[in-house]
């Protein structure tokens, strides 16, 4: 398989523009560097029948674009649509650049996470099949979005990174255990043929294994050299291969000195951390496919005689009644026009209990509807929804994210060009001012590139993130991305939500000592008959209580059974005939009314964890802001806020409210921690600057966020901030130490004074140090 002459990837056998470019983009890409420029791109390769790819419509089934385009205002249409062949960010280059240039086209932007294309132009100047066409020429296929097609493509590259770390593992433990020997016998006085044939064992051991392991670090290599740019990967290449091309030289040769070891050991350690880095990297797109998993497959649709039908939600329009039986998720945002049910709305508001809704009330789409069946006026469906909403949210704040550069890559842009500069000036100081043959200046200039192997300069960042993840795990702390602890470090501001990351998020029944024993075991033995959670709450409160016999659920008022004096109710104020005006509620509440007897109130509240308080006032102490966000009513949020200590709090906050006040919190260069747990959270976890989240959390927040906590405390948010902190400042010290290494030994090398043997000591030696300062995070407190 050839590499791709723009970007370096393999070039896949089905690609439209093999064997010289991987995709479409890249060729462009290619061509408007060379000066044919995009217009002329377009013309010969896109519009030229010989060499134009097949439009999807000519080797397919035709597809109708038209039914999945949508009207929005001012007579704009849009179109979302799912792009097959995406192939790299130089895809999306070619697609926007294209699209934008055809009339009418409003705007087209495409995601590279999703694969999603949207599309917005001017009815009046073309139409859907015409835009659609400009996209097929150029060797793309697109089909209307779907978030269940999964990206085979990054499966491809994280399996391709399993075998080669596996292929370095199995090599490095090998040859390590004969270069002991050789090492070993080099003072023991081991004959020259023993050593010959460990070095020609050795040799066919690694050889190959450097050649297939090494690959992932060579192409990216060959890529940047052909943009005219450096990473970390250039130097790590330029090494492997001189080592062992030179261990080869020598094992030919009869030599003494062989480093196949150094070669093959360094790709095994250095393709862990690719391999895990794939990992984090390719969770993004998994935030999107869970929120998208909340959106109903099917609706059922009441027409105007009564009868039913189940439609896609696709086919659902504006004024259309659909039911949303007990237990489905709701297809749709819409208003009730029949119906009181309770409905889950933790998707949009973060909290645990149900909210209750009657005729008149709004609902969203993702809802759960809990106890009876709804009938629904349809408001907006698909795109239109507040579900999309949030999914665009988190796919858009994923990307402004994914722009982080490595600390390591930012220095290697530095470091690698002054060393292969030195190693050449080297070469040619020997051959051509001192005169030495060009086989002794050579070997000169390669003992300068092992002296100079960026070993510790490579294993700087990885070996302090090994270890700050692994103590951060032994304390229930998984961290999912490669790049969080660097910004961890950096965070000046801490933003909580509320129910279940500063609160349990469970609601628990408040002063139950001051109630009337006889009416709070009658309470929770009529609540034993219920799955409400302040249901369950009062049971919690009384353990052991019997159910009660008899007992009839009104879903979205409460319960009822009959009693020896009449009917005893519990449930809202309404439905025990409590006037709104009696008591002042700023939490959730039950009310219990019997015959005969006044009315008993039951609070609830959801309580802050243990050391909530303690860890807010650990924060404020080491200079860091705090805030809380919450989507909760404005008394109970206030309540919490005081009772743990933060000031700075905003209730009634919507996903899109968080997000925006993160983005005004960055705007004016604050670096932001956020902590939630929450469906409503996913797009501010993936908006801030780094993010935590409980273990208890939905499953879209634990993939949005870069780190996830267990346990019932807020300690471990302590725990990572400082680790991140120390970690930051043990990198800063293993760079310190990899350059005064260099700065010694390369004047040496450049002298001709290091041999090879003493190079390969002095390589491994700072290595050593490195790991060795690293080690130093395991041990102590994190502050």
């Amino acid at each position: 398989m050839t590499a791709c002459r723009h970007c370096g990837l393999d070039v896949p056998a089905d690609s439209p523009v093999a064997p010289a470019f991987c995709c479409a983009g890249c060729a462009a890409a290619y061509d408007t560097v060379e000066g044919l420029g995009l217009d002329a791109y377009y013309q010969r390769r896109c519009l030229d029948p010989a060499v134009r790819p097949l439009r999807p419509d000519e080797d397919g089934a035709p597809v109708d674009y038209g039914a999945h385009v949508r009207d929005e205002a001012d007579g704009i249409k849009a179109l979302h649509l799912m792009v097959e062949g995406l192939h790299c960010a130089a895809c999306v280059w070619l697609i926007e650049s294209v699209l934008a240039r055809q009339p009418g086209v409003v705007s087209a932007r495409v995601n590279m996470t999703t694969r999603r294309l949207v599309l917005r132009w001017r009815a009046c100047e073309t139409d859907a099949d015409s835009l659609v066409a400009s996209v097929a020429a150029l060797g793309y296929r697109l089909v209307p979005f779907d978030p269940a097609v999964l990206d085979r493509e990054g499966e491809r590259r994280e399996k391709e990174l399993l075998r080669a770390m596996a292929v370095a593992g199995f090599a490095a433990g090998n040859v390590m255990l004969l270069s002991v020997s050789v090492w070993a016998g080099h003072f023991q006085g081991m004959g020259p043929a023993t050593r010959d044939l460990l070095h020609w064992i050795s040799a066919l051991i690694a050889l190959p294994a450097i050649a297939y392991a090494g690959v992932p670090f060579y192409r990216s290599a060959i890529t940047v050299l052909r943009a005219g740019h450096l990473n970390m990967d250039v130097p790590i290449s330029l090494a492997v291969v001189l080592a062992a091309g030179m261990s080869l030289h020598e094992t030919a040769t009869g030599g003494p000195h062989a480093y196949f070891d150094s070669a093959v050991t360094l790709l095994f350690f250095l393709l862990v951390g690719r391999y895990l880095d794939h990992r984090a990297r390719g969770k993004a797109r998994v935030a999107g496919e869970h929120l998208l998993a909340l959106a109903a497959t099917a609706a059922t649709v009441i027409e105007a005689d009564g009868r039913r039908r189940i439609v896609p939600p696709t086919r659902l329009r504006p004024g259309m009644a659909v039911l949303a039986a007990a237990g489905e998720r709701i297809a749709v945002d819409g208003r009730v026009t029949a119906g009181t049910s309770d409905v889950d709305t933790s998707l949009i508001n973060g909290e645990t209990v149900p909210a209750p809704v009657a005729p008149g009330t709004d609902v969203f789409a993702g809802t759960l509807n809990l106890s009876a069946p709804l009938t629904v006026e349809v408001g907006a469906v698909g795109e239109d929804t507040l579900l999309a909403e949030i999914v665009r949210l988190v796919e858009a704040a994923e990307q402004g994210r994914a722009r982080h550069v490595a600390l390591a890559d930012r220095v290697a842009r530095l470091y690698a060009p002054v060393v292969h500069g030195l190693a050449l000036l080297t070469f040619l100081g020997w051959w051509l001012w001192v005169g030495a043959p060009w086989q002794e200046s050579l070997l000169i200039a390669i003992a300068v590139l092992i002296v100079t192997c960026p070993c510790a300069l490579a294993l700087a960042v990885p070996a302090v993130q090994v270890i700050a993840s692994g103590r951060l795990l032994r304390r229930g702390i998984l961290v999912k991305s490669g790049s969080a602890l660097e910004r961890l470090a950096g965070t000046d501001t801490v933003v909580f939500d509320k129910t279940g990351t500063l609160t349990t998020g469970r609601p628990e029944l408040m002063d139950d000592t001051a109630i009337d024993g006889d009416a709070l075991r009658l309470a929770a033995s009529m609540a034993a008959a219920s799955t409400h959670p302040l249901a369950r709450a009062l049971v919690r409160a009384v353990p052991g209580a019997p159910v009660a016999g008899g007992v009839r659920e009104e879903p979205g008022r409460g319960l009822a059974v009959a009693g020896s004096g009449g009917e005893v109710r519990l449930g809202s104020r309404a439905w025990c005939g409590i006037a709104d005006d009696d008591h002042h509620s700023d939490g959730p509440e039950l009310w219990l009314a019997r015959p005969d007897a006044a009315p008993v109130r039951f609070a609830f509240a959801d309580r802050p964890r243990d050391d909530a308080a303690e860890v807010v006032a650990a924060l404020k102490e080491r200079e860091l802001a705090v805030a809380l966000l919450s989507g909760d009513r404005g008394p109970v949020v206030g309540a919490t806020a005081r009772r743990v200590g933060i000031d700075d709090w905003h209730a009634g906050c919507a996903p899109g409210d968080k997000v925006v006040r993160l983005q005004d919190l960055a705007a004016a260069g604050r670096h932001v921690l956020m902590v939630g747990d929450g469906l409503n959270d996913a797009p501010a976890l993936a908006a801030a600057t780094v993010s935590l989240s409980p273990s208890t959390a939905a499953d879209v927040s634990q993939t949005a966020a870069d780190a996830v906590f267990q346990g019932d405390r807020l300690e471990p948010v302590l725990e990572a901030l400082g680790v991140a902190r120390r970690a930051d400042r043990l990198v800063r010290q293993n760079f310190l130490l990899a350059f005064l290494y260099n700065g010694v030994t390369i004047p040496l090398a450049v002298a001709g004074l290091v041999t090879p043997l003493v190079a390969a000591i002095a390589m491994s030696a700072s290595s050593v140090a490195v790991i060795a300062n690293a080690l130093r995070l395991g041990r102590g407190r994190a502050w």
